[in-house]
């Protein structure tokens, strides 16, 4: 990466997906947000590799940190809002029986 300042436009697209992915994730559009995610991993993979050549000022290393608050807030909320669902297909994968799963339905613990 030639410069802080793409550096800084990787951060900042990464930060912007992950946005994306919590409103996704809100509406329940799991598809997007699997889509979404590709990119996202496509964009930290590459950030891996310029890390080396960037030297930040005390002020640019604030900066960074607040993206990456801002990129851990969301990931945190989207997985909240993930969990639920994880847990209906782990019990379907691992075998619960129907009568339970319609139990976890009814009793609204989706």
């Amino acid at each position: 990466m030639s410069s802080n300042a793409e550096y800084f436009a990787r951060y900042e697209a990464i930060a912007a997906i992950s946005a994306r992915m919590l409103c996704a994730a809100r509406g329940a559009s799991w598809a997007e947000l699997i889509g979404l995610e590709a990119e996202y991993r496509e964009l930290v993979d590459g950030l891996r590799d310029a890390e080396i050549d960037v030297l930040l000022s005390a002020a640019e290393r604030t900066r960074k940190y607040e993206l990456i608050r801002r990129i851990l807030s969301d990931d945190a909320a989207i997985r909240d809002l993930a969990s639920p669902r994880m847990a209906r297909l782990s019990a379907l994968f691992s075998g619960a029986s129907p009568a339970a799963l319609i139990l976890q339905q009814l009793s609204g613990t989706r």
